[in-house]
């Protein structure tokens, strides 16, 4: 049976976790909040109390965590949830889940490669809902080795995995393409749905009309009910998109590409943080423009019924 630790078990990680341990493998994990760690244990899941207790003598490593830098500390820094690649098996496989910039990706598989080790960039995408039902769709690069060792975690934990090159850094690009196309939607959603709420317009009947027109998006057909709910539980936390949408923005400068509206998107979400939503759902983007139109969407919602 494969070893596979999960360093990160947070809206993703508890998931795949999840699905890990339901297929044919030993999954041991590791996350600074002990609640996942308690609920997957009836899983099945080892809970360790380090990250490199979860990383002993594992086959697979997946990095499930938000920021690239705590995945640099967790796979070479030091201390106690850091530094864990003299605890992986020889010849262990890094599958690093978390979005990370695609240079970064290049770096960690030529720094991993030097070690003996394997190394897989696998973004996904799907969100919390995909990760509890194991649809997720990986967005993944490696060499042939490498990804032939993943496989069969990413069938486990995923509906659809994308082979998009034969290098760290190739997954992470299109991965910065779906964030910029889910964060200008996003933001677009959240301006529409203002705006018409501004305008006398209600919002239920905008939702219908546009769910069933050239307009529709997935982003809207799913996101819209949870603005009209007044639901920002984060299942994809604003923050993220700051991060992300910084690496698109930084990368089309590199290239000497214009990326208006990214940009501007970009600016809404830090627009978002500023007014304290930083760590709710993206679309608390939504209450930025509540504000500044003094409208309240939810309480428009239906009013066409209550008329």
């Amino acid at each position: 049976m494969t070893k596979a630790g999960v360093i990160g078990l947070g809206a993703m990680g508890e998931g795949m976790a999840r699905h890990l341990a339901a297929g044919d493998f030993s999954v041991t994990g590791f996350d600074i909040n002990p609640e996942p760690m308690a609920r997957l244990a009836e899983a099945g899941v080892v809970a360790c109390p380090s990250a490199r207790e979860a990383a002993a003598g594992v086959d697979l490593l997946f990095v499930v965590v938000f920021r690239d830098s705590e995945a640099d500390e967790i796979l070479f820094g030091d201390g106690e949830t850091g530094g864990v690649l003299d605890q992986l098996a020889d010849g262990a496989t890094v599958v690093m889940n978390t979005t990370v910039a695609p240079d970064t990706a290049r770096a960690y598989e030529a720094r991993l490669a030097k070690l003996g080790y394997g190394y897989v960039d696998a973004p996904v995408t799907g969100g919390k809902a995909g990760a509890d039902a194991g649809t997720l769709t990986v967005i993944a690069s490696g060499n042939e080795k490498s990804m032939n060792a993943a496989q069969a975690a990413f069938d486990a934990m995923g509906g659809r995995t994308y082979n998009c090159g034969p290098s760290a850094g190739d997954a992470s690009t299109v991965k910065m393409i779906n964030q910029m196309l889910v964060g200008c939607h996003v933001a677009a959603m959240c301006e529409a749905l203002a705006f018409a709420t501004k305008a006398g317009a209600d919002p239920e009947m905008v939702y219908d009309v546009i769910t069933h027109g050239t307009g529709n998006s997935e982003i809207f057909k799913s996101r819209a009910p949870h603005i009209f709910q007044k639901d920002y539980a984060p299942r994809g936390i604003n923050e993220i998109f700051t991060k992300d949408l910084g690496f698109v923005t930084d990368i089309a400068r590199s290239v000497e590409f214009p990326l208006p509206m990214t940009s501007l998107a970009l600016q809404q979400f830090v627009a978002t943080a500023s007014s304290g939503f930083g760590r709710e759902d993206g679309i608390a983007l939504a209450k930025v423009y509540e504000n500044i139109g003094g409208v309240d969407i939810a309480a428009a919602h239906g009013k066409s019924k209550r008329d």
